[in-house]
């Protein structure tokens, strides 16, 4: 188990990457589309998705979701005859892929931070990319959309059903980290699949990139569950002044933190017409990272000291977050714990660590910049049952029972307790068996079987969410 979280963190080139444009030599369409694959570095491996795009130069971004890392983009990326090379800058330091292409798959070497290991892509099949105007004409219609939140632009797609206008429509909400507008994770969109079902029904969707993410400004990092709720609301806005919106059925859809941002944006305006909450939560920031660290561990085999010890690194990250004090002895803790995992690696895995001290810095370094954000000094004591309690307009809350993200164990209760305190009488809450944080049909729930899953959703889930959002509208 110390191996695998090894590994995350060796890996660590999400959350905090350095931002800019990306890079390319070559024009070359053969790369062009999405590749799911994953690292293999100290045991372990990290799902990733690369996504090619030919233009006057080759480019590139990848997602690493475990992260929470989406749309991060690729730098110096560039293909001569098979071989394919980039590099992406993150708070470890620069990390190095160098392959080579064989057919629909992509393999080599990667380095970062004094770390070696491997790489492997493949091609994705229309399958895994979800539904696609390429493999049939859709029956409704796509429009790219932007809109303004004060300075910052958003930008999305809204799909518009067939049929006699106005129409009722629905805002989705991502979940925490840097998200794309399909929430893309490990090839599976769950927006865009969602958001197909729902237009198909006869639901209008807007769903949009998070901030810095794709046609998006702005910093999701820099930003609070607060921003994004005012983000909403002004998706919520743009779909009013349309005249093919029906302005009094536009409701509001969150996944994970999107959960939390829903209801804030439905007490803060009269314009929500009814919230669904998909894997939300009604403890704070605090309880959930705990419980969702035990969870995943547990699932992966760690024992009870090794739970032990995550949790009193959690606890301590915690108290220095809301005291802003304490920062080098955690520092201290922090290289520690990679130390200790790393002198209980087997000797060929210990050898692919070329600086070790590097390597710890460097990570300690990045896991100090995430918790001083300001999101997560927001997200950490925010209690989302305050909230809910308070909401006025019809709600669907729905857990996947296998969810080790989410896990229900732990909010299902009081998200029951706070909504039965609401002033709304219309409270609809279901446990989808089988289901994972992203609603597939999934064997354990842990994230690590995310990538080999199959790109759609548990069955039922979708149209228990269709029926339950045209019974209000209509």
């Amino acid at each position: 188990m110390r191996r695998i979280k090894l590994a995350t963190a060796v890996v660590a080139i999400g959350a905090m990457m350095i931002g800019g444009t990306s890079a390319g030599h070559g024009q070359d369409t053969s790369l062009a589309g999405q590749w799911d694959g994953a690292i293999a570095v100290l045991g372990s491996e990290l799902p990733i998705t690369v996504h090619f795009a030919a233009g006057d130069t080759l480019t590139a971004t990848i997602d690493i979701p475990a992260q929470g890392a989406m749309g991060l983009p690729l730098r110096n990326v560039s293909r001569e005859a098979a071989r394919v090379y980039f590099e992406l800058m993150g708070g470890p330091g620069l990390a190095v892929f160098d392959g080579r292409l064989d057919g629909d798959s992509i393999g080599g070497t990667f380095a970062q931070a004094g770390v070696n290991g491997t790489f492997g892509l493949r091609r994705a099949t229309d399958a895994a990319a979800g539904p696609s105007a390429d493999d049939e004409p859709l029956p409704y219609g796509a429009e790219e959309v932007t809109f303004t939140n004060g300075d910052i632009t958003l930008a999305g797609t809204l799909t518009l059903p067939a049929g006699e206008e106005p129409h009722p429509a629905a805002v989705l909400i991502t979940g925490s980290g840097a998200q794309d507008r399909d929430e893309s994770v490990f090839g599976m969109q769950p927006f865009r699949l969602l958001a197909d079902h729902l237009t198909r029904a006869g639901i209008a969707v807007l769903r949009y990139d998070d901030r810095g993410v794709g046609g998006s400004s702005g910093n999701v990092q820099l930003s609070t569950t607060s921003d994004f709720a005012d983000d909403a609301l002004a998706g919520v806005a743009m779909l009013k002044s349309r005249p093919d919106i029906d302005a009094e059925r536009i409701g509001l859809i969150g996944h994970s933190e999107g959960g939390i941002v829903a209801p804030i944006a439905a007490n803060q305006s009269t314009d929500v017409a009814f919230i669904v909450l998909l894997a939300g939560t009604a403890v704070s920031g605090a309880e959930i990272l705990v419980a969702q660290a035990k969870a995943i561990l547990e699932a992966n085999g760690a024992d009870s000291e090794q739970l032990a010890e995550q949790e009193r690194i959690q606890r301590m990250t915690f108290a220095a977050v809301r005291a802003d004090t304490g920062w080098d002895n955690l520092r201290v803790e922090i290289e520690r714990q990679i130390r200790r995992s790393i002198e209980e690696l087997p000797v060929e895995q210990r050898s692919a660590i070329t600086d070790i001290e590097t390597m710890m810095r460097t990570r300690a370094d990045q896991q100090l910049i995430v918790v001083r954000t300001p999101w997560f000094r927001s997200f950490l004591d925010y209690d989302p049952a305050t909230t809910l309690r308070a909401v006025r307009v019809p709600v669907l809350a729905v857990f996947g029972a296998l969810d080790l993200q989410v896990p229900p164990s732990v909010t299902l209760e009081p998200m029951r307790a706070a909504l039965a305190a609401a002033p709304t009488d219309d409270v609809t809450i279901e446990v989808i068996e089988g289901a994972n944080h992203l609603f597939q049909a999934a064997a354990t729930g842990s994230p690590n079987e995310y990538a080999s899953l199959p790109k759609e959703f548990t069955p039922g889930f979708a149209e228990l969410l269709s029926n339950w959002v045209l019974a209000r509208v209509n």
